[in-house]
């Protein structure tokens, strides 16, 4: 019997590797296209890269990096952020005046483009020539009835200095940024099982609490990729601001730099750079915090099964 099973047993296989001859033929074009790419760049004069490492050492053009770029799209993003959170939960609210107020921030803000939202906040001191008043509503008419000559008002600001200079960029990309973001948090939170927030209320906790310490920090890994995929567009998007006009920006200096010395494009490479490298260090960033928010995510359950199964046989065992 042994015999015979021994007989009827295949011979070695010899498996020979599949061949991809189109491979290679994709790696010689994409080869040949970088070898031409790279001889453009270094041999064209129309780059001109000791003008282009000129202008980026440039103070007004170092300034608008840090203030224009850099500074905005880190406030931007704190009020998009914040705000697009608040703007979820107030959506995802029972409430119906919430929801409502809440779906038509997000309707508004998301037609609006950047560009043209930037523009107009930038014309606002002709709708507040007074100045923006904080205070009692139509309490100028009200004060009048009595015959009293006052306005009720508390507080009032100079509307160009608010929308015109960088706080006007941050709350314009920051309200539009906001009304991105609350999709994308209430993606996050709607990803969250409804058991979770059910076992939460049955042990007490409020509302609130069920929000903070058990459905957003599970959220967190739906909406950490996407959030570090809009802070990559801000970066860029505070090229816009020369809507305002702001002119402590970086695209802005740069552009008024070439412009004086008729060399236009160096200084657009000047600012392909600068936009390359801070976008380079929020992609590692962005890779980073993916990584802390999507522990215990996609492995193995056994191990986790077995581990855990380990765990209490030790502890069965120490007793």
């Amino acid at each position: 019997m042994s015999e015979r099973t021994a007989a009827e047993r295949p011979g070695r296989i010899d498996a020979v590797p599949v061949r991809h001859p189109l491979r290679w033929v994709a790696v010689a074009v994409i080869a040949v296209l970088v070898a031409m790419f790279l001889n453009m760049i270094f041999t064209n004069d129309a780059f001109n890269w000791s003008f282009v490492f000129e202008a980026m050492q440039q103070t007004p053009v170092l300034r608008g990096l840090w203030m224009g770029t850099v500074l905005v799209t880190a406030l931007a993003m704190v009020v998009g952020i914040s705000g697009g959170v608040i703007l979820a939960v107030m959506r995802l609210s029972p409430n119906p005046v919430l929801s409502s107020v809440a779906w038509v921030f997000t309707w508004f803000f998301r037609s609006v483009p950047r560009l043209v939202l930037l523009t107009t906040m930038g014309a606002l001191g002709i709708l507040f020539q007074q100045g923006l008043s904080v205070g009692v509503p139509f309490g100028k008419q009200i004060m009048n009835l009595v015959g009293v000559d006052s306005s009720l008002t508390f507080l009032t600001l100079d509307a160009n200095q608010i929308f015109a200079g960088i706080w006007g960029g941050v709350i314009g990309l920051g309200l539009s940024e906001a009304a991105y973001m609350a999709e994308i948090a209430r993606a996050g939170i709607l990803s969250v099982d409804r058991g979770q927030a059910e076992a939460a209320e049955a042990i007490g906790m409020s509302r609130g609490q069920t929000m903070r310490r058990i459905v957003l920090p599970q959220a967190m890994r739906v909406i950490v990729p996407p959030t570090g995929n809009e802070t990559i567009a801000m970066v860029k998007d505070t090229s816009l601001l020369i809507g305002l006009p702001l002119s402590n920006e970086l695209f802005y200096q740069l552009s008024s730099i070439g412009s004086r010395t008729y060399q236009v494009f160096p200084a657009f490479v000047a600012a392909i750079l600068f936009y390359l490298a801070i976008t380079s260090v929020f992609m590692v960033g962005q890779y980073f915090l993916e990584k802390r928010f999507g522990r215990g995510f996609g492995q193995p359950s056994s191990g986790a099964q077995g581990g855990t199964v380990a765990r209490i046989l030790g502890r069965s065992q120490q007793h």
